[in-house]
């Protein structure tokens, strides 16, 4: 194509995708999730100039809100937590298309009244029929609002328009719901209709996990069990539960983190290069992890849970997990877990992976640890590398999101002394723009539906195989372990690793 050509190539990546005619429908509106993330995320958008003029947005909750009252509520969530500046011009296009449906989910009035106002819409704003239903809502509501859909015709896909479903986490609590809700949706949308949000999938740094193993060639000859001593998957907050016991008691960090986040960055540094990157062929070689995942045969030296006890946590007191509003005092629930998995094929036989996730720890951060072995060192003597650890690739996927390389260099003197350093990459710093919202990528992937970020059906299904045999061994065999706040858990998890001569990174 000549450069004066102005026809442009529309698989070109670098030309930023733009939704078509569409409209959001939130249920659940009023909540923290659609108000602190959502909502500024579709401000986001259309500051950015990625939604159509007559995008429309449609808030379903059970307030007494007139429309005017809905555009306040969403004028207020972007002022304080949109990425982007306020732009009053687009606010203006935005408003236009906002709606509020009033209603409760069992109620045939309401979803009657939500059909007519996207028929208005259609009229009014030109979005072709077409609708992404996001169900901000909790999981005990799905099947009722599902099921409504059904019921009232939303789900239909007429004269060539298209209906969406967005799911929240969590995808069931066990594998038997998981597969009674996956039935419920399939029972009303396509798979290709349904859309599962893993808000880490959509950060930055995870996709660039992909980038970095398969973009580069220095890297994936070594990303093998003849190079890999080991691989650590961290997502560590500083804060407790606040005022989610009424969600997070009876769930815990190993199903609310461990079942989706961490077998999914798992299953993406593990996977073999997939034929393309589109979401069929990234479905496929995740699922071939996931299926290929083996459990220690030992799960109570393997696997660790653990309850925050008082402690101090940045300066200021902290109280356990058992003293928090809401909790039950004798309460099981974990607020951290940590279990040693292998995936048991040609690339990765034999190398352990430990993930951990946990609440009330030293500090925030998410990051990936590709920990190599050692080198034999024979023209060294010992002395020389007694300060020396082991290679990494540690990939940061929060806060601060980037990939340092740990090796050993030459300390500088007239001796041969060798000494860890770090080479250090750093998305602020590389690139003047700065990353999108998880939920920004994600909600425009909805519109122009690309599931490539949305966890398949069978990934959700694998994941509980893996994870409920460890929840049924820890059902019956006594509590968590205690752990004081602002720590990094419970001694028995560093145990676990100390069983096999290794330890853990402090991030």
């Amino acid at each position: 194509m000549s450069s004066s050509n102005p026809l442009r190539d529309p698989a070109d990546r670098r030309l930023p995708r733009i939704a078509g005619p569409s409209g959001l429908v939130i249920f659940g509106v009023t909540g923290d999730l659609s108000r602190k993330k959502l909502m500024p995320a579709v401000y986001d958008l259309a500051n950015r100039g990625l939604l159509p003029p007559g995008f429309s947005l449609v808030g379903f909750a059970r307030r007494e809100w007139e429309h005017e009252d809905f555009a306040a509520e969403v004028h207020d969530a972007v002022k304080e937590h949109a990425r982007t500046p306020f732009r009053e011009e687009v606010w203006q296009q935005l408003i236009q298309g906002m709606r509020f449906v009033q209603g409760t989910f069992d109620d045939d009035e309401s979803f009657e009244r939500l059909r007519s106002t996207i028929e208005e819409l259609d009229k009014a704003q030109g979005t072709g029929g077409n609708f992404a239903f996001y169900l901000s809502v909790p999981p005990s509501a799905f099947p009722v609002v599902i099921k409504q859909l059904k019921k009232h015709g939303l789900a239909d896909q007429d004269n060539g328009s298209w209906r969406r479903a967005v799911i929240e986490k969590p995808f069931g609590h066990d594998l038997k719901s998981a597969e009674e809700l996956n039935s419920t949706v399939e029972e009303v949308f396509a798979p290709d209709q349904v859309f599962r949000i893993d808000h880490y999938l959509g950060k930055e740094t995870v996709q660039n996990i992909l980038a970095l193993r398969f973009a580069n060639q220095m890297f994936e000859p070594i990303w093998n069990r003849s190079f890999v001593d080991h691989v650590q998957i961290t997502m560590a907050e500083d804060i407790g539960i606040g005022g989610r016991a009424g969600y997070y008691d009876g769930i815990g960090a190993a199903r609310d983190v461990i079942q989706n986040h961490l077998l999914q960055l798992m299953a993406l540094t593990a996977m073999e290069e997939p034929a393309s990157f589109d979401a069929d062929a990234l479905a496929a070689e995740k699922t071939k992890v996931l299926g290929a995942v083996k459990l220690p045969q030992d799960l109570g030296k393997d696997t660790v849970r653990g309850q925050y006890a008082a402690g101090w946590q940045g300066g200021e007191k902290a109280i356990g997990y058992l003293q928090e509003d809401g909790i039950d005092p004798q309460s099981k629930t974990d607020t951290y877990a940590a279990i040693k998995v292998e995936v048991d094929n040609r690339r990765w036989a034999g190398v352990p992976f430990y993930l951990r996730t946990g609440k009330r720890l030293g500090r925030r951060v998410t990051e990936i640890a590709v920990v190599f072995q050692r080198a034999p060192h024979s023209p060294f003597d010992h002395t020389a590398t007694e300060e020396l650890g082991q290679n990494a690739i540690v990939i940061r996927v929060q806060p601060d999101e980037g990939i340092t390389v740990r090796f050993g260099s030459k300390v500088p003197g007239t001796s041969m002394e060798i000494r860890d350093v770090s080479m250090d990459f750093a998305y602020g710093e590389s690139f003047t723009e700065s990353s999108p919202e998880a939920y920004e990528r994600l909600i425009l992937d909805v519109l122009l539906g690309d599931s490539n970020l949305f966890p398949r059906t069978e990934e959700v299904e694998l994941s509980w195989r893996i994870l409920d045999p460890i929840e049924q061994y820890w059902d019956t065999h006594g509590k968590p372990a205690q752990y004081p706040s602002g720590t990094w858990g419970p001694v028995e998890a560093d145990e676990m690793l100390e069983r096999d001569g290794r330890s853990w990174r402090r991030p």
